[in-house]
């Protein structure tokens, strides 16, 4: 495995709802000191005489490298299919084995300057850990949180202890600002002065929340969501269209080269309908005629 990364049987600590989500504790000695603010762990799911072959991936919330059980990792998990269900019902002192810490975290600046970071749902996890790693180098951090609903929201109340100002969005209006966060997101950004713009959450609103930070003038670097199945670059599902320094287009894995990529990087045009098809122009994409 590469440098840094292990793998441990983590036993869960503590597990608590947060909203629509659950927030879970595993210890994972070995693994949080090497984490850093983006990246993520692949958990595996179903227990050993399920039919659940593939792990589930999520982003590190936060990670405690010491204490009494000698490092934990945090995550937030909503329950939708058989092996996020099968996690969250785990109990105290279960165990599931952990692969981590995996992909590539945010790129931090190498000067204080005010940050913006914007989470969709209980995509906004891995940003608290961020704002206050960006905090530690002088940055003003602006924190922008949006969910359909403010059920679907994560991490409010947490965004106000580790932010200068937190924005909040609903579609539904039931919390804060009736609408999408690339409605408040032009003016948080001017009103900040950033020139970083961090998202992580649904494909769609990264790609809102890149065309926002472009228009204003500000750099976006963006965790995308795109399904992992192994987590350590084999199996090739979590492919995307992104543009190289030489400009041309090269289909590359979330889990190994991501999940952080500069926004304008990525090739939006190539998602539509929850596909992401692979642009006639990319490296070694396929030629009319079979040629």
């Amino acid at each position: 495995m590469t440098a840094g990364v292990v793998q441990v049987n983590g036993e869960l600590i503590a597990t608590r709802r947060a909203g629509a989500y659950h927030h879970l504790t595993f210890v994972a000695p070995g693994l949080a000191e090497h984490a850093r603010p983006g990246q993520f762990v692949a958990l595996t799911v179903g227990g050993p005489t399920a039919a659940t072959l593939l792990r589930r991936c999520f982003s590190i919330h936060r990670v405690s490298p010491s204490g009494t059980y000698g490092g934990t990792v945090d995550v937030v998990v909503s329950a939708k299919g058989a092996g996020t269900q099968w996690l969250t019902a785990l109990r105290a002192h279960d165990e599931t084995d952990i692969v981590g810490p995996l992909g590539r975290p945010f790129p931090l600046p190498t000067e204080p300057v005010p940050c913006v970071l914007v989470g969709g749902g209980y995509g906004s996890a891995p940003l608290f850990w961020l704002a206050e790693a960006l905090r530690e180098r002088g940055c003003a951090v602006h924190l922008v949180l949006g969910a359909a609903t403010e059920a679907r929201l994560f991490g409010v109340v947490e965004g106000r202890r580790c932010a200068d100002t937190v924005t909040v969005t609903t579609d539904d209006g039931s919390l804060g600002h009736r609408g999408w966060v690339s409605d408040v997101l032009p003016g948080v950004i001017r009103d900040s002065g950033a020139a970083v713009v961090y998202g992580c959450g649904p494909m769609g609103m990264l790609r809102s929340v890149t065309e926002v930070a472009a228009a204003e003038g500000a750099v976006a670097q963006v965790a995308v969501e795109e399904s992992m199945a192994c987590g350590v670059g084999v199996c090739m599902t979590c492919v995307l269209p992104v543009r190289g320094n030489d400009g041309l287009t090269r289909m590359v894995r979330s889990c190994v080269e991501g999940p952080v990529f500069r926004g304008d990087r990525v090739r939006w045009d190539a998602f539509s309908d929850g596909l992401c098809r692979v642009p006639a122009d990319a490296v070694g994409a396929p030629r009319a005629g079979g040629h």
